[in-house]
């Protein structure tokens, strides 16, 4: 069965850095492109970061490059986000997702969330 489960997240100072990770189970993270996305109540799913299982392609989205940053190792089925200078506008569920056809645009499979929470 399909699963990817998020860890990582927690209460953190604005300015810190936090660690995400999410392992994947159930398929190889060669030939998906994984992703991380966070959702703040109220407001709409966003985009944070997406890399490719094979070729290394990132992407980002403007509000977090330059601070985060995302990595894979496909030994352990893993994806990481390492997330620097902190603000409070950072503060989300953050979701890790897989996109089985490797185009950074559906993702079909998703986990169930890690809460980061930036505050002072």
């Amino acid at each position: 069965q399909v699963q990817l489960v998020e860890s990582g997240g927690g209460l953190v100072p604005p300015g810190g850095s936090l660690r995400l990770s999410c392992t994947a189970s159930g398929f190889l993270l060669d030939g998906y492109v994984i992703g991380w996305f966070r959702q703040d109540p109220g407001k709409p799913r966003e985009f944070v970061a997406a890399i490719n299982g094979r070729s290394d392609e990132s992407r980002y989205s403007d509000s977090v490059k330059g601070r985060f940053t995302i990595s894979r190792d496909n030994a352990r089925s893993s994806v990481y986000l390492e997330m620097n200078d902190l603000k409070p506008e950072d503060t989300a569920v953050y979701y890790c997702a897989g996109d089985p056809r490797a185009n950074f645009e559906y993702y079909d499979y998703w986990g169930q969330g890690t809460l980061v929470a930036v505050f002072a």
